[in-house]
């Protein structure tokens, strides 16, 4: 290609189309592998499901280097951006509508899929026209440009979408309500816990949340586990059975008994399962098995103060919001009221630790909103943005005289060179090496970006933070971009200083060490927001700086003829290291616990440590040279 650009090129400013594309490639990205795992959270489904099949969202990343040549060879690079923002839109459009659907999940899912494949192809697209559209010269000097709107993208959908959804959530909630449970040697017990015999009439004013008793005294004597498993199993078959749990829209979990465990089940997942808990699973199982007597147990009855509108519905989490951590929710974490159950008390219980016989006492809050609503608000604002950025690109990109479909070559010699430049990849000297440092640099990481949110949304009783979804945002979107950004630009600093190889192993321990913050997070439990936002900065300036090795090692393993293809199979192979460790993250997680799975994260450190020291890399490798481009999907 000539270094002077078409001469229809010049009649469009690059000003003009390429921060709109570049914002227009990260938006679906962030979405599909960072939103999707809060708005699931946010949407009660488990951790297990979470991290299995938003993980196998990374697969279009994957295999992206395999139909990139059609993309090539087919129409034109701007026909494959316009028609691919359409596309996203589209999807966008269908994650909205199916959210309020039975089978959300599934539904969801389906449309996910759409997304990545279509923001995978508008990736190769997007940055095959960069290339066409501009000269060398313009190239160089946009890359900075391309590369803030791209980190723009991240902060939008980071932060301020997930922002929007948490201030729609909390604008079609009702009022908090905030109970006050009192732990008291000799306390009076409620013998009657029968929910049936709560009678709930309509009240004047707005709707509300209503709870029985904004104090619940519980008396510190023990009782047998048989009566608590009775008022316990008691609340649990009132609950079902009022409809204040919405469809189960999980796909790993079956009713018992309905399906026997199949041979792989019973010989390999569930020893490995015993192996998990054995290793790490919580030690106190035993002495309460052995125990003939546990902590005493309450109630407390929430309802609605008259009927929920016609197709509505009003999702209520509740949860421990401060004080004694010996005092707990068993039952009633999250239900939802809906016009067919507003009329029926919900049945919450909770129980002392069985250790504890002095007064004390914690808070706890129900917070209610449409969290539905909240989130097919915000997918149906994103659809109609990518409507109007695919009107917007199809008036304004220029039309290079390269951009050319390429059907009249032969097909078969442009796949078979695409070939012999996959193969060319895999003989390069220490391949292996090289493979297994793409693989597994991120190992632990990959396993702590699919739990992290959870940890912080997820109820106190639940081992997590109990942040709102705005106040995630705002950890992650803010704070955490920020830090993410300024570890990113200072290690491209200091590599441009003195190499990758000088700082490699520096780099190692901060994209691994600072995960730690994470065990300290879920021991500590801290309810101060500003010690969160610090810990999570921390994890991600670590991870920025760190993350800069693996970027410069892929532009270093590329070097050679065909680099940019070779990048692309690099890029294929981290979507690939990320994609499996992280399948099975929230598995592990709901075995052992947040704060057993985080210190197991610090171990899965180890595979990374051992990959950087088998590699070998020029010492003047990365000396002088800045590496502005856009981070790749991470």
């Amino acid at each position: 290609m000539s270094d002077m650009p078409d001469k229809t090129v010049k009649k469009t400013n690059p000003w003009a189309w390429i921060p709109t594309l570049y914002f227009a490639e990260g938006i679906p990205y962030v979405m599909v592998m960072i939103v999707s795992v809060i708005m699931y959270k946010r949407l009660g489904i488990s951790n297990t499901d979470i991290a299995l099949y938003t993980s196998w969202l990374y697969l279009p990343w994957v295999i992206k280097p395999l139909w990139s040549p059609l993309v090539d060879i087919l129409k034109t690079k701007r026909f494959w951006i316009i028609t691919m923002q359409l596309l996203i839109g589209a999807g966008l459009a269908g994650v909205a509508l199916t959210i309020p659907a039975s089978r959300f999940f599934q539904l969801t899912l389906a449309f996910f899929w759409l997304l990545a494949f279509s923001s995978a192809t508008h990736d190769i697209a997007a940055d095959g026209f960069y290339m066409l559209g501009l000269s060398k010269h313009d190239q160089a000097w946009f890359v900075g440009i391309r590369s803030t709107f791209y980190r723009l993208a991240m902060i939008t959908g980071q932060g301020l979408l997930i922002i929007m959804a948490g201030f729609i959530e909390s604008s079609t909630g009702l009022p908090n309500v905030d109970i006050q449970v009192q732990a008291q040697p000799s306390a009076m017990v409620a013998e009657a816990l029968n929910p049936e015999s709560i009678v709930v009439t309509e009240q004047e004013g707005p709707l509300r949340l209503l709870a029985s008793s904004e104090t619940v005294a519980i008396d510190v004597a023990k009782r047998s586990p048989e009566e608590v498993d009775a008022i316990l199993e008691t609340a649990r078959a009132w609950n079902r059975a009022q409809g204040f749990y919405a469809v189960d829209n999980s796909t790993t979990s079956t009713e018992a008994g309905e399906v026997p465990p199949s041979w792989w089940q019973r010989n390999v997942v569930q020893k490995v399962e015993a192996t998990i808990i054995d290793w790490f699973g919580p030690e106190q199982q035993a002495e309460v098995e052995s125990n003939d007597q546990v902590g005493n147990v309450g109630a407390v009855f929430l309802t609605l103060s008259g009927p929920v509108p016609p197709g509505e519905n009003i999702v209520v989490n509740f949860g421990r919001e401060s004080g004694d951590t010996s005092i707990q929710l068993i039952e009633g974490e999250r239900f939802t009221f809906t016009e067919a159950n507003w009329n029926k008390p919900l049945m919450a219980v909770i129980q002392l630790d069985l250790k504890l016989d002095a007064s004390s006492q914690a808070f706890f809050r129900a917070r209610s909103g449409n969290i539905p609503l909240a989130w097919s608000i915000t997918f149906y604002v994103l659809a109609g943005l990518f409507v109007l950025f695919c009107v917007y690109h199809r008036c304004v990109l220029p039309k290079p005289a390269s951009d050319v479909s390429k059907v009249h070559q032969q097909v078969g010699d442009i796949f078979r060179e695409s070939l012999r430049t996959f193969a060319s990849f895999f003989k390069k000297e220490r391949i292996g090496a090289m493979l297994g440092f793409l693989l597994f640099f991120r190992f632990a990481e990959a396993q702590l970006a699919k739990l992290a949110s959870p940890f912080l949304l997820d109820a106190k009783e639940a081992g997590g933070l109990a942040l709102t979804t705005g106040e995630v945002g705002v950890v992650y979107g803010t704070v955490g971009v920020l830090m993410l950004t300024l570890g990113g630009i200072l290690g491209g600093v200091l590599a441009a200083r003195k190499g990758l190889k000088y700082w490699l192993w520096w780099m190692v321990i901060a994209i691994n060490l600072p995960n730690a913050v994470y065990i300290f997070l879920s021991y500590t439990m801290p309810s101060n927001f500003l010690v969160i936002n610090i810990a999570v900065g921390i994890e991600q300036f670590g991870y920025g700086f760190g993350f800069t090795a693996y970027m410069l090692y892929m532009i270093y393993v590329s070097e050679g003829e065909h680099k940019t293809a070779h990048f692309a199979i690099c890029t294929a192979f981290m979507a690939l290291g990320m994609m499996i460790p992280g399948m099975i993250s929230g598995w592990i997680q709901e075995l052992v616990g947040y704060q057993r799975f985080f210190v197991w994260v610090m171990i899965a450190t180890i595979p990374c440590f051992i990959v950087a020291g088998l590699v070998k890399i020029d010492p003047e490798f990365g000396k002088k040279e800045a590496t502005n481009g856009e981070p790749a999907e991470a």
